[in-house]
């Protein structure tokens, strides 16, 4: 899967000399947590929630509210902006975006063709397909078990599923503190729970968990 099948398009921008204020009320308007910046229909920045509460004056001040808020009218975007914004573009691949917001520690990424802003990937959009990826969504029999590490297993488990009338939804793999084996989660709907231990537990080296949900 590749970003442009999931980024979050069109995106909401600001313009550089948007006040902290304004910028605040329109992400909380919005539900979300990070706009590009945008002048001259180029992209120029990337401000986050956290960088605008940061602009705010701490709890502690002396400063009225109304100090406060002609201080924060006076502060804006660009004062407090990311200029050096890591980008990805349409066709680079879902895992590759995670890694770079997961080495980062950025919460999104805009997505550019050429020097065009075309979307924006966020932790948002990638929990949501970590979700369809576990089936989370549609009820059935989760199952998570140590699997070995060797080539054939996979077709093993689908065929002993498929044999008592079961459908896999959805399976992961990940990796384990035994390097001979994976940690495999696998959500399988028609059979019941039962039938799908004993299908199972010949086949792979420990079920570890098992239930309906």
């Amino acid at each position: 899967m590749l970003v442009g099948e999931r980024m979050s398009r069109p995106v909401i921008t600001i313009s550089p000399d948007t006040p902290v204020t304004e910028a605040l009320r329109l992400m909380k308007n919005e539900h979300i947590r990070r706009t590009p910046i945008i002048q001259k229909g180029k992209m120029v920045g990337i401000v986050s929630e956290k960088d605008l509460l940061n602009a705010s004056p701490s709890q502690a001040t002396s400063l009225s509210v109304w100090e406060i808020q002609d201080l924060l009218s006076r502060i804006k975007v660009k004062d407090v902006m990311t200029k050096d914004v890591h980008t990805v573009t349409e066709d680079t691949p879902l895992e590759v975006a995670a890694a770079i917001m997961a080495d980062r520690k950025i919460g999104g990424l805009p997505v550019m063709r050429e020097d065009k802003l075309v979307g924006i990937i966020t932790e948002t959009d990638l929990l949501k397909i970590f979700l369809e990826m576990l089936g989370a969504r549609q009820t059935g029999v989760r199952v998570n078990f140590l699997g070995r590490d060797q080539p054939g297993e996979i077709a093993k488990w689908g065929q002993a599923i498929f044999s008592i009338g079961g459908n896999i939804i959805a399976l992961g793999t990940f990796a384990g503190d035994d390097p001979s084996a994976y940690n495999i989660t696998m959500k399988v709907v028609g059979p019941d729970q039962e039938s799908v231990r004993q299908i199972l537990e010949p086949l792979v080296v420990k079920i570890k968990d098992i239930r309906t949900c």
